[in-house]
């Protein structure tokens, strides 16, 4: 970093210093953060193109608002870098989303200026909406700035906040951070909508100089000011030609403005920072903003890993014979199906890139439905789609499902529609931490009545449970399988991917047997999480080392892969209770209502006398980190499994 810039920041340890600085200085601040989080993030990897975007907007805002006495909630979270480094938090900016380090997203318990928890979308208005009318009933003159994107507020539950925003007294201001992009590009009606919208700056100061002067008289009543809204907003649609949606719903429409002129952008802010009711800013910037590569491509440049913060040339990992990611094979397998079966459609909410279903978007572009960020409608509308005989795979991010639950209820299963749900990221997923990691899905799926939910423990069973679900499921089915790689890389003689295994369905609610034992320990894990359980048996079987100096070996253990978890093959079960003494159950997900609870369930239903021990997650959030480093904190490590065996 230039010394320049360097000097700028070492001044700022809070918002209360950069308000001291002359509104001339705020550009070079605006720069040194742009050049700081660069430099870092190109070795500290994390969320990149968007934080480059919202450098100005919270600059400008930190610099306006007596923060942290006035609240900003942000949406997601991801854009908020800068709000970190300006919060205090630039000297151990270094440990982000690291163990121990600081959260990748807002986090209220990290401190007082992240003012709600975020990681997903489409919830700051509500959270902001209710802070504000907190303050008004508490009668003080907090003030309350939610910041949304245009792909976030697309989604239904920032429409129902933007529906409620007038119903009741209080002084909200949405920041609309307008930069036509999410993740992937942008879709939907909305999107081109925000990219049209006008509005004019000159009428805008009128009508903000006539409220002052009534104000100051005292001739405004809430109720005067609705009305006074509603007759403002029809004049401008008659001299515009144009219904502004936002005032449309009672709500002070401002912008477009400039987002990535900061000063401009101050000026705007303190103009309508005392105007009463609920407001809308729209505010343009541009995803990647001062990193040419990021600019040009920001899906790319979401998150992308380690970089030279010069060239922007990405360090690639090495993959060579390394095994595709679960996704990729998802993808791809997707595309495979589909060229055999002119029913089978994809379904995604705005993650095309992330989930791989790219793939069937360049072949079947006709039969990919990307819809943005609405996890809800998302599931509904392929229960719609199976309601009229097509077959759609609906991939959801695991921790995004959780929104969706009701959708799966009563919009699917409660019909019986065949639709095929793949929950990628399910499990611990690392960095991300506690909002994304996706642990909650095997609890709620498996108690939804006629609901089938498995696992793949490699890419070979991934494929396998794929087509089960096309041609012998006639319901609602759930496939779960992680972030990152599988287990089998490489190339076969001919030189064919390993992992590309025949097309071939498998009995539903069938286990497997990986490991014949002859001892009186059988270890059932459920998903990928059976390659720790193979490294732990092996471990024991060689001779474990105790933290007390002694050496365990034990022989003759079991492993089983029951792949189902809904139904369970209980059969199997049952031999295996009558065989085994002993059973560990291993899971990466939670143990409360999981896969260890089901087969507890069912030793009670058959009156098993053994001893279980289930392992899996713990009744509580947990941290950001290394998957490697969360499965041992959770247990679910080779060690730790192998400890359970011989304990």
């Amino acid at each position: 970093m230039e010394e320049k810039y360097k000097n700028i920041l070492d001044r700022i340890d809070s918002p209360a210093d950069l308000r001291k600085l002359p509104i001339e200085q705020l550009p070079d601040v605006c720069q040194a953060l742009r050049q700081f989080i660069i430099e870092q993030v190109s070795v500290h990897p994390g969320h990149f193109a968007s934080s480059l975007g919202a450098i100005e907007i919270i600059v400008a805002l930190h610099y306006v608002y007596d923060t942290p006495e006035d609240r900003l909630v942000w949406d997601v979270g991801h854009q908020a870098y800068a709000h970190k480094i300006l919060t205090g938090r630039r000297d151990s900016f270094p440990t982000l989303r690291q163990l121990g380090g600081l959260s990748g997203f807002p986090n209220p318990k990290e401190s007082e200026y992240d003012t709600f928890s975020t990681g997903h979308a489409s919830n700051s208005i509500s959270a902001a909406l209710g802070m504000a009318v907190a303050n008004n009933l508490e009668g003080n003159k907090r003030k309350v700035v939610a910041v949304i994107g245009d792909a976030s507020i697309s989604g239904g539950m920032a429409f129902e906040g933007l529906n409620n925003a007038s119903s009741h007294p209080n002084d909200l201001l949405i920041l609309l951070n307008d930069n036509q992009m999410a993740i992937d590009q942008n879709v939907g009606a909305l999107y081109h909508y925000l990219t049209r919208i006008t509005t004019s700056q000159r009428y805008n100061l009128l009508r903000y100089k006539a409220y002052n002067a009534l104000k100051r008289h005292g001739l405004i009543s809430d109720r005067l000011r609705r009305a006074l809204i509603r007759f403002t907003n029809s004049v401008k649609s008659l001299f515009s030609r144009r219904q502004n949606i936002f005032e449309g719903l009672d709500i002070r429409y401002f912008g477009p403005v400039d987002g990535h002129n900061v000063v401009s952008l101050v000026k705007t802010l303190r103009k309508i920072k005392d105007l009463g009711g609920p407001k809308m800013l729209h505010v343009c910037t541009i995803k990647g903003k001062g990193f040419q590569q990021a600019e040009e491509q920001a899906t790319i440049w979401h998150a992308p890993g380690k970089f030279d913060p010069v060239t922007g040339e990405r360090i690639k990992e090495q993959t060579e014979g390394q095994a595709p990611k679960f996704q990729d094979v998802f993808g791809k397998t997707l595309v495979e199906l589909a060229e055999k079966n002119k029913r089978i459609v994809g379904v995604t909410p705005a993650m095309p890139t992330g989930c791989s279903m790219t793939y069937l978007m360049e072949r079947f572009p006709d039969r990919t439905f990307d819809v943005g960020i609405a996890e809800e409608h998302a599931v509904t509308f392929s229960g719609g789609l199976a309601k009229e005989g097509m077959l759609p795979f609906c991939n959801i991010y695991s921790t995004f499902m959780q929104r969706a639950i009701d959708q799966v209820v009563n919009d699917v299963a409660l019909q019986h529609l065949h639709v095929v749900f793949c929950l990628d990221r399910a499990g611990l997923v690392g960095s991300d931490g506690p909002t994304h990691h996706g642990v909650l899905d095997i609890p709620y799926f498996r108690a939804i009545p006629g609901m089938t939910v498995c696992s793949p423990i490699d890419e070979h069973w991934l494929r396998k449970l794929m087509v089960t679900a096309v041609e012998v499921a006639d319901g609602p089915f759930m496939i779960r399988y992680p972030r990152g790689r599988g287990s089998i890389g490489g190339k076969d003689a001919e030189g064919n991917p390993n992992w590309k295994n025949a097309l071939e369905a498998v009995e539903i609610g069938r286990g497997y047997c990986l490991r014949e034992g002859d001892g009186d320990t059988a270890v059932l894990s459920f998903g990928p999480i059976g390659m720790e359980a193979e490294k732990a048996i092996d471990r024991v079987e060689a001779g474990l080392t105790l933290e007390d100096g002694r050496t365990v070996t034990k022989k003759g253990v079991a492993h089983y892969d029951m792949v189902f978890c809904k139904p369970l093959d209980v059969d199997l079960l049952a031999r295996i209770f009558k065989r085994y003494t002993r059973i560990v159950t291993v899971e990466d997900g939670a143990l409360a209502g999981g896969f260890g609870s089901a087969v507890l369930e069912e030793a009670n239903r058959q009156g098993y006398e053994g001893k279980i021990r289930c392992l899996g997650i713990p009744d509580e959030f947990i941290t950001q980190g290394s998957v490697s480093e969360l499965q041992q904190i959770c247990g679910i490590d080779a060690l730790s499994i192998a400890k359970a065996i011989v304990e």
